[in-house]
């Protein structure tokens, strides 16, 4: 942990990047925040509280605007806390404003078109724009109402050039928030999206048991089912096989499964509990990547032949092929 002092751009202010916002406040780094959503900027330009995403928690001395110009400006790291099938078309206009030296750290994970991790389609706007920015990815066990209240907690930082990575968990640690660093950008990345798919089915079983046809039992099997696929199928996609040890794997894993603030985990609940996929999507304001997540790897490992069980029965589930029982039951199969 370093006591340094660091202007950080933080793009989008959902209920991590506004964890993340009051994390560095506090720890004194300078905040400069940016939302698309007016209510979210009206809440924390006069109240200092994202009251939409993070209710009660004050973000002391941090800046929010709606102009990405003004938040990117000066900042030596630029955060992306933006859901995935929004941050390439923020980057997009973002990125006329990106300065030189200024390192990128992206929150995003998984495919974008054409099947590429988000981070190379970022990397080959960066490039097409005439820049030579430094990119990162971060990932882990990260509940944002914990990590707001100062709960200790891990995450890895990743890039295919170490040293950068080393750099930015050195500047963004704190007493709380301890970030490692290694070089697998692209298996942090697979893991960080793929734990989003086993976290709706854990989910799916937490909702079956109110009537008694799921439980903690059910929820290990499928959790196991889960994590056994993508132990294979991430390293065949590229992935180190130790990634799958890290915070970035099994700890993010864990969290997202387990935890009742899982986003994803809430909404395989809700599928559990029978409702259909767009009731349960319009039951929350927060994104729920696992279902982008699953239909992203489905089709991956489709067109490279390649055996998906798992993320092809959670598909069918979504799709309305199968209900949530025959789901559980073909992924403990």
């Amino acid at each position: 942990m370093t006591t340094a002092k660091t202007t950080i751009a933080i793009l989008g202010l959902g209920n991590f990047g506004t964890a993340l916002a009051r994390v560095w406040s506090l720890h004194g780094h300078r905040v400069q925040g940016w939302t698309v959503e007016e209510d979210v900027f009206t809440s924390i330009r006069d109240t200092a509280i994202n009251a939409k995403y993070l209710p009660g928690v004050e973000l002391p001395g941090a800046a929010v605007s709606m102009e990405l110009k003004t938040a990117l400006d000066g900042a030596e790291i630029v955060v992306m806390a933006l859901p995935s099938h929004v941050i390439l078309d923020v980057f997009d206009e973002a990125v006329s404003f990106v300065e030189e030296g200024q390192a990128l750290l992206d929150l995003a994970k998984g495919l974008a078109p054409s099947e590429r991790l988000i981070s190379e389609a970022i990397q080959e706007k960066l490039q097409a724009a005439g820049r030579n920015n430094a990119l990162a990815v971060m990932t882990g066990p990260t509940i944002a109402p914990e990590l707001a209240a100062g709960v200790l907690t891990t995450a890895l930082v990743a890039s295919e050039n170490e040293a950068i990575a080393k750099s930015i968990a050195e500047r963004l640690s704190t007493k709380t928030l301890h970030l490692r660093h290694a070089n697998d950008a692209l298996g942090v990345e697979l893991w960080g999206a793929f734990k989003n798919v086993i976290a709706l089915a854990c989910g799916v079983c937490d909702g079956l048991a109110t009537d008694g046809a799921g439980g903690d039992n059910l929820k290990a099997a499928v959790f196991t089912a889960g994590y056994r696929e993508a132990c294979r199928l991430l390293v065949e996609f590229g992935a180190k096989p130790e990634t799958a040890t890290s915070p970035a794997g099994i700890g993010d894993l864990y969290v997202t499964a387990t935890s009742p603030h899982g986003r994803n985990r809430q909404t395989g609940q809700r599928l559990g509990a029978g409702q259909r996929l767009n009731e349960a999507l319009e039951s929350t304001v927060m994104v729920s990547e696992g279902v982008r997540a699953t239909r992203m790897f489905a089709a991956r490992a489709m067109n490279e032949g390649r055996s998906a069980q798992f993320v092809t029965t959670v598909q069918a589930l979504l799709d309305g092929n199968i209900d949530a029982r025959r789901c559980v039951e073909q992924l403990i199969r």
